[in-house]
């Protein structure tokens, strides 16, 4: 009698095994195949589409991965077929599970993206996001400079903290990202504060561009080494938040009191947090960390304003009741202050060729009196604001209403309406761009090519 085992007997295991691996790889290339570029999957208006050359090198980072995903998978396929029929089933096995985690790694780069390009499709954020990114080009601009900045892009998160993922840093498989990823706090939505927040993360990627951080922890070394002992502290102090503290500066810098003001909001804590020391955390203490701010300010702005906001941040986190040893290190960081908001305003990184950090930003359009008297001219004019530079608008908008000219309501609407007319005159410029591409100056560094920087 002939059984139903017999009509179709069981393979055995060494027959089995590369069947079922050459199966599990045909699958992967079906899903790969299932993985679509974000133009034909997400909707949204035009004036909430990424910036061109930050989209094209999105699309382009993802479709080099997947490209090159493919041919891997296919190659296996070719080897198990060919000589890789003669393998052990172990060795087929550790061959196809290292290509399924590359697979994986594809898919964590493209959620990676995913979030910063589906926002765009919510009614409003999307447009605002649009306008968030021109802030964030603006912020980043300098005269002359001397390395190609990268496409920025911007997105919403819940949480009280800013963040960013810098360009040409590793993403998941270790491929570099084409560009930077800014995260914004939904809560700052909208008003001065989120600028401030915004070019503090913008000036971590400036930092990375002309390697700050490394050249300004060698000038605080030799700082230090002419401090006597309780300064020394203070300066090791900056030595170790340095990073933190040159984002604020270069923040500052764009934005004025703006900067400062965004901070206090950001920093208005608990005062168990407000007075927690860093403790191998890059940022400062936040109490330290507003009145390093205000010092930044007086260095580039000198006004009344900056000991006036001092004073009514000691008044809102009296230290009279912190331990006697924290309010000593306060002291002694309030005492340096001024000091080492001079040194890195002052700091020439070989990369600026001789300039200062100061020389590179708008500080003459910053001062309170221009800001003022730009606010007095300019009024609520959208026609004239959209024209205007965002960072130097946003600066307008805070000063204005740290003088107490502009009421919260009407920031936010004004600084809603100007979003939007950035985002729509984005998306014009981007119609109207020109086939061919701009030349380099012959000064400045390129940009990490994005498929030498891309390869699995």
């Amino acid at each position: 009698m002939t059984t139903r085992a017999d009509r179709h007997p069981v393979p055995d295991g060494a027959t089995l095994a590369p069947a079922l691996v050459a199966q599990e790889a045909e699958a992967l290339l079906v899903r790969l195949g299932r993985l679509r570029p974000f133009v034909m999957t997400e909707t949204m208006v035009l004036a909430a589409a990424l910036p061109y050359d930050a989209h094209r090198a999105i699309e382009r980072f993802l479709h080099v991965g997947r490209t090159a995903l493919r041919d891997e998978v296919e190659g296996f396929l070719d080897w198990l077929t060919g000589p890789g029929a003669a393998a052990p089933a172990w060795e087929q096995q550790r061959r196809f599970v290292a290509i399924r985690m590359r697979f994986n790694d594809v898919l964590s780069q493209l959620d990676v993206f995913a979030e910063v390009v589906t926002q765009r499709s919510e009614q409003g954020t999307g447009v605002w996001l649009s306008g968030l990114d021109r802030l964030a080009a603006d912020a980043v601009g300098m005269p002359d400079p001397p390395v190609e900045p990268p496409p920025l892009v911007c997105y919403l998160a819940r949480g009280a903290g800013a963040a960013i993922r810098r360009a040409r840093t590793r993403l998941p498989g270790g491929r570099l990202s084409p560009v930077a990823i800014i995260r914004v706090p939904r809560e700052r939505m909208v008003g001065h504060g989120v600028a401030s927040s915004l070019i503090h993360e913008v000036g971590h990627q400036v930092a990375a561009q002309l390697e700050l951080v490394p050249s300004l922890q060698d000038a605080i070394a030799r700082r230090r080494a002419r401090a006597g002992p309780a300064e020394a502290a203070a300066w090791d102090g900056w030595h170790s938040t340095v990073s933190e503290c040159v984002a604020d500066l270069w923040s500052v810098g764009k934005l004025g009191i703006s900067s400062t003001l965004g901070l206090l909001a950001v920093v208005s804590l608990p005062r168990s947090l407000t007075f927690r020391p860093p403790r191998g955390d890059p940022h400062p203490m936040p109490y330290v960390r507003v009145l390093l701010s205000a010092a930044i300010g007086r260095t580039f702005y000198p006004h009344p304003q900056w000991d006036a906001l001092v004073a009514a941040w000691k008044a809102c986190y009296p230290v009279q009741d912190v331990t006697p040893e924290l309010q000593a290190d306060i002291t002694r960081l309030e005492g340096t202050a001024d000091d080492f908001a001079d040194l890195m305003a002052g700091h020439r990184p070989p990369l600026l060729g001789g300039r200062a950090i100061a020389d590179v930003l708008p500080l003459a359009t910053r001062t309170p009196e221009h800001l003022l008297t730009l606010r007095r001219t300019w009024g609520d004019d959208l026609g004239v604001l959209a024209r205007r530079p965002p960072t130097l608008v946003f600066a307008v908008m805070g000063q204005a209403r740290g003088a107490g000219l502009v009421a919260p309501q009407q920031e936010s609407a004004v600084l809603a309406d100007v979003l939007a007319a950035w985002a729509v005159r984005s998306s014009i410029d981007v119609m109207a761009r020109p086939h061919h591409a701009r030349p380099r100056p012959a000064h400045q560094r390129p940009a990490a090519p994005v498929a030498a920087s891309a390869q699995p």
